[in-house]
């Protein structure tokens, strides 16, 4: 029988960092499940305080962290995500200053609880669709320093805000610490593809996945499989550069590691690989007087997984 753990909400950290001592050790490829719980208590606190200064409460909070046995810089750890769990309600949260929208919503704060039943997200007297939980903040600990779990996105994760990391997907995370030092927090109820407001159906609830170790693989940037697409994380400054990282990645998926000559490689992408924006965190940390205002971009390389055995 599969060995099932679970990490509650009293183990979550703020960021991450290798400071951080691990609360739980697995090992990679046994099927261990592993369940993060994960809670919304700062979104309690806006709906109650609308000052963003008197929110004691950490925002976007992970769960962890995870050590696992042989994880090495230069590896990969694989995070398949099995199920997502989510709380009856989840929340809409306007931050005055925050997101694509801030210049239409302006200085007021705006708050609403979101009924989640019955597999619907009731976003309002008469507009609702179906949840599509995913993971917003899924990483692991850096060689140096600590992540931020708001602004930006990493090399090793944190905070992408990607709908592909669902149920169902595999994310592929860089190891740069022994035992990677996996954590994961702030669940959606459901998410617009580049969360055009900085802030989406945000949801408690509790995330199940399991791990496992690709040794000596290399990656500059996240990576993630949905099972019908392989989906490649380029991270840049200016946003240029980060859709020349994501289509480099993808381009070296297709020939390095799937045989592809250049130009086969080059000719199949230039058809059939799609990009698009990902979260809204940016790649750079954000100027101080201005936190929620991104500085570079996430991009996503995406190709259907079928092709990549057609070299």
């Amino acid at each position: 029988m599969t060995e099932h753990h679970l990490i509650t909400k009293d183990h979550a950290q703020a960021g991450y960092s290798a400071a951080h001592e691990p609360v739980l050790t697995v090992d990679p490829g046994t099927g261990e499940r592993i369940t993060f719980e994960t809670d919304d208590a700062a979104y309690a606190q806006m709906e109650e305080l609308r000052d963003l200064s008197k929110v004691t409460a950490t925002i976007n909070p992970v769960t962890g962290p995870v050590h696992v046995r042989g994880a090495e810089p230069g590896d990969a750890l694989a995070v398949t995500i099995h199920d997502i769990d989510m709380a009856e309600h989840g929340w809409s949260v306007y931050i005055p200053g925050a997101g694509a929208l801030a210049g239409a919503m302006g200085d007021d704060w705006y708050v609403r609880r979101v009924p989640v039943r019955d597999g619907m997200a009731l976003l309002t007297d008469r507009v609702s669709c179906p949840v599509a939980p995913m993971i917003g903040c899924i990483g692991v600990a850096p060689a140096e320093g600590a992540m931020s779990t708001v602004m930006p996105s990493y090399p090793t994760g944190g905070n992408m805000d990607l709908t592909d990391a669902r149920p169902g997907s595999t994310v592929y995370l860089p190891v740069e610490v022994a035992g990677a030092g996996l954590a994961i927090g702030d669940l959606h109820a459901v998410m617009s593809r580049g969360e055009s407001s900085f802030v989406a159906i945000e949801v408690a609830g509790r995330a199940t996945v399991s791990v496992d170790l690709v040794k000596g693989k290399r990656l500059r940037a996240p990576r993630i499989d949905t099972g019908d697409e392989l989906v490649c994380v380029g991270l840049g400054d200016p946003v240029q550069d980060s859709i020349i990282n994501a289509y480099e990645d993808l381009f070296a998926v297709l020939t390095d590691e799937h045989g592809y000559s250049r130009h086969d490689a080059y000719t199949v992408m230039s058809a059939l690989a799609h990009t698009e924006l990902g979260g809204p965190t940016g790649s750079v940390t954000p100027d101080p007087l201005h936190p929620f205002r991104a500085v570079g971009q996430v991009t996503l390389a995406r190709i259907a997984k079928h092709l990549l055995e057609l070299a």
